[in-house]
């Protein structure tokens, strides 16, 4: 069953770290299996608030796998400049059993 990492980043505050984590991101993310459904696209809030900023929706095989990415070196090293880079959550969930 896939598993689903869902981030919102609402305040990026260092532009140039942002770019370095979101390379490094990247290619962790690839090399465990994951693939980007929403990457910053447009979002229009339609019930609910606050408004979201930035949604990144990214797919993994499953959630140990997911959670491997996560606890990865790989990761590790996009992760050391992102409290500095901007503010998000971070969500993981489980996708729905194929029938």
């Amino acid at each position: 069953m896939s598993a689903y990492v869902i981030s919102e980043v609402d305040d990026v505050r260092d532009p140039a770290e942002f770019e370095v984590y979101r390379s490094l991101a990247a290619k962790a993310i690839a090399h465990y299996g994951g693939r980007y459904l929403i990457r910053g696209g447009a979002a229009n809030l339609i019930e609910g608030g606050p408004p979201p900023k930035n949604i990144i929706v990214v797919e993994f095989p499953r959630m140990e796998r997911l959670r491997e990415w996560y606890a990865s070196p790989e990761y590790a090293e996009a992760l050391n400049g992102r409290q500095t880079a901007f503010d998000r959550r971070l969500i993981f969930v489980d996708g729905v059993p194929l029938a």
